[in-house]
């Protein structure tokens, strides 16, 4: 759970602060959180203000590498669930993202050349 909400004794209007919530519990800072609930906090964020006003096009670097598998994979189906009329470009080194994929570029090197393979995902995983 996540909310935003004005410094104790202020007003919206000086500004919001963050704060978080894993399994209920309130944490008092954001320095509390580890490296995986840090990249969940960044990027629901990002994907909340997304859903409020989208663009056509995204590119997302590697937000996925603090996250294990499981979160790897919910983050893959909520952006093809939630962003069917946008287009997002995600650098990923994880198999959970690649299988919310429509489309697949893989590089790798053959014989000291970087090459390019483009796989396009069967109609039954879309």
């Amino acid at each position: 759970m996540a909310k935003l909400e004005p410094p104790e004794g202020c007003s919206f209007l000086d500004g919001l602060e963050v704060r978080v919530a894993f399994g209920g519990v309130w944490k008092q800072s954001l320095s509390e959180l580890s490296g995986g609930q840090r990249s969940l906090l960044a990027l629901s964020l990002i994907l909340a203000l997304l859903l409020f006003k989208p663009a056509p096009l995204y590119i997302l670097d590697e937000v996925d590498a603090a996250l294990d598998l499981s979160h790897t994979q919910n983050i893959g189906r909520m952006i093809k669930t939630h962003f069917p009329h946008s287009q997002f470009i995600v650098v990923s080194l994880k198999e959970g993202m690649f299988n919310n994929a429509n489309v697949l570029f893989r590089t790798k090197f053959v014989d000291g050349v970087s090459t390019v393979q483009r796989t396009v995902a069967s109609k039954q995983s879309k």
